[in-house]
């Protein structure tokens, strides 16, 4: 790996650098290392006592080799195996963890749900996953117990995708060790963790965005009202992707989620021909709407002036509260140009001070 891609995935792996900021961070200073080396001032500018925690370029290295010797590869934003869905996405993850020989060139859809789930709700997810591999279509999911595990099982023999929350080498659940084991063989597994990672409850919503990110549509089986399906669901939505339920009895908790999607304007899925269907129109609009996708961002003599981003930090920090708010927002509220609020963000997410979620919604840390 060359030292640009080296010193990318130690900005990735920053304390308190996420997708946003990452982002930020290499429009403003041109590439990684730069990026880097501005780290500890920004940080310290905006109030932190110690400078943000930067892998070392041995610690980055020896991800690299210990992914690699475990038969899986670390790929960024910029390379050609990394999936072009993925790249639609503001941000893109700036590193994934690949394994498998599986690519990303067919269209794929997700299909989520209960891990509690019913007998007759496995059934389903199992048939409509064989169904949709059947038409060249790729199944992705989590690897969860229930509904997502046996739509992996339907799809082993097509093409299917699971996404981890924890490192690729992290078995989980551990009862779909196997299960696991045959996706690496013939599908492809897909993390943005680290390598060893064992995953925490925020890790989960980051997978759940690369499940819905990577398809062109993401069905709910069975999903209770409150639900890591629903938040999934409500990704697809958040990035312009189809969702779609299966309607269940009102008498079952695990339909009262997709009931409610239902409602709310979801396609209602009873055969894999309805989503098939779907599909073929997404297709068609995605030809139709065909442009460049992301590109790495480079300066463009327009960043905001240290000095600048020096008079609003305070200002756009005094705004921060527990509740999400939108950049938009809080540029009004600030009375500042969004770029200038969003630079001041960043150097206050280094500083543990605000957390940015992909999507645009920023509360305090």
């Amino acid at each position: 790996m060359s030292a640009n891609r080296t010193a990318w995935l130690r900005l990735a792996r920053t304390d308190g650098v996420g997708p946003v900021t990452f982002f930020k961070l290499i429009e403003r200073f041109g590439e990684a290392e730069a990026a880097l080396d501005a780290l500890p001032g920004l940080a310290r500018k905006a109030g932190r006592a110690q400078a943000p925690r930067i892998p070392s370029r041995e610690e980055a290295e020896s991800e690299i080799a210990a992914t690699e010797d475990f038969g899986a590869r670390i790929a960024i934003a910029s390379d050609p195996d990394y999936p072009p869905l993925l790249l639609e996405l503001d941000p893109p993850p700036p590193v994934l963890t690949l394994m498998g020989p599986l690519g990303f060139d067919r269209p794929s859809c997700a299909i989520v749900g209960s891990r509690n789930a019913s007998a007759i709700g496995m059934k389903f997810a199992r048939e409509l996953a064989q169904g949709l591999g059947a038409q060249g279509v790729t199944v992705v999911s989590g690897l969860a117990r229930g509904i997502d595990g046996a739509a992996h099982t339907g799809s082993l023999e097509t093409a299917t995708v699971a996404v981890l929350a924890g490192g690729i080498n992290h078995i989980y659940p551990p009862e779909h060790r196997e299960l696991q084991a045959e996706i690496a063989r013939r599908g492809c597994l897909v993390t943005e963790s680290r390598f060893g990672l064992s995953p925490t409850a925020r890790d989960f919503p980051r997978r759940n965005r690369i499940i819905s990110g990577l398809s062109l549509g993401t069905v709910v089986v069975e999903a209770a009202l409150k639900s890591g399906s629903l938040i999934t669901a409500r990704l697809a939505a958040e990035q312009n992707r189809e969702v779609m339920a299966t309607p269940g009895s009102p008498l079952d908790p695990r339909a009262k989620g997709t009931n409610k999607l239902i409602r709310e304007g979801a396609a209602l899925i009873e055969s894999a021909d309805d989503v098939l269907d779907i599909i073929g129109q997404l297709k068609r609009r995605a030809a139709e709407e065909e442009g460049e996708g992301w590109s790495p961002p480079s300066p463009d003599g327009e960043a905001p002036d240290d000095n600048d981003i020096d008079a609003v930090r305070e200002r756009v920090a005094d705004l921060l509260s527990p509740s999400p708010v939108s950049v938009d927002e809080l540029a009004r509220a600030a009375s500042c140009p969004v770029g200038l609020v969003m630079a001041a963000l960043v150097e206050l997410e280094l500083a543990g001070r605000a957390e940015i979620a992909p999507g645009g919604q920023v509360r305090s840390a």
